[in-house]
């Protein structure tokens, strides 16, 4: 069933647990994402993101993407992630998303607000969500050298909700998006400070990577939304190479791929205890 944000991390909230986001740039993971939710009994976040559009266009991939998730026995929530462009994140409205993250987070705070705050004006309009972003996941830095001078305050996260009003904040906490090169070094008292100071769901991107203690940790703590992607192209990068080192035809391979990154997800969903949350 085809849901927004506020159907699914209210409840992830409330009860401690964490929905996953699992980007999709093709119909062979929409596929693994949509199988593994419904067999693991649990809601779940996909879609896609702008940086991502070169390798799935938004108006070739959102058809599939929206007609699988009201087919869908769980609730599946069709987001739009790190919106950059006003222009698209109103495409992907017009095309039925039910939920869009604009992320002007590198730019001046006072823009992010601003553009953040119409953004949200216009998608409640709709019936969809919001996510917003502050501080900067970046590239994440080892124990030994992390800074906490560009990760999100309380008083960042406080004066930023009041303002824009978004559904649910993507906060920085030491995380990276891609792959890790060193072991991130995590401020959970950070997250702890602004878990206690806030009600809005709170987002962790950069979530491939880390380690099963990391995300029992930052959930625990009120995380309610972790983003998924690079791992599942991982687990669909080495079943590919694992069936043409097998000599196997290109259909075999392909299903074998939509296993693998199933088992990926599926794996995810147990981790961040969303299992049976349907």
């Amino acid at each position: 069933m085809l849901v927004n944000l506020n159907d699914v991390l209210k409840k992830a909230q409330k009860e401690h647990y964490a929905v996953g986001l699992f980007n999709t740039t093709d119909s062979d993971m929409l596929e693994a994402v949509i199988a593994a939710a419904e067999e693991m009994k649990s809601p779940v976040i996909l879609g896609t993101a702008e940086v991502l559009l070169p390798y799935g266009e938004l108006k070739l991939i959102a058809p599939s993407i929206i007609a699988a998730a009201k087919r869908a026995t769980v609730p599946v929530v069709v987001h739009y992630d790190h919106g950059l462009t006003f222009e698209r994140c109103m495409e992907a409205l017009q095309l039925g998303f039910t939920s869009i993250m604009f992320d002007g987070s590198a730019g001046d705070s006072d823009k992010n607000i601003a553009d953040t705050k119409e953004v949200v004006r216009i998608a409640h309009s709709m019936g969809a969500t919001v996510e917003g972003e502050i501080g900067h996941v970046g590239e994440a830095a080892n124990c030994d050298n992390a800074t906490s001078d560009r990760y999100t305050t309380v008083k960042e996260a406080k004066d930023f909700l009041e303002a824009t009003g978004v559904d649910a904040l993507a906060i920085a906490i030491g995380t990276a998006h891609g792959a890790y090169k060193a072991k991130p070094c995590l401020d959970i008292n950070r997250l702890k400070e602004i878990r206690a100071n806030v009600d809005t769901p709170l987002v962790l991107h950069g979530g491939s990577g880390l380690s099963d203690d990391d995300f029992k940790n930052t959930i625990k703590e009120g995380i309610a939304k972790v983003n998924i992607f690079t791992d599942l192209c991982v687990a669909g990068e080495n079943a590919v190479k694992k069936a043409i080192a097998e000599n196997k035809g290109y259909l075999e391979m392909r299903n074998e791929k939509v296993e693998a990154i199933k088992a990926a997800v599926k794996t995810k969903m147990q981790l961040f205890g969303s299992q049976n949350k349907a």
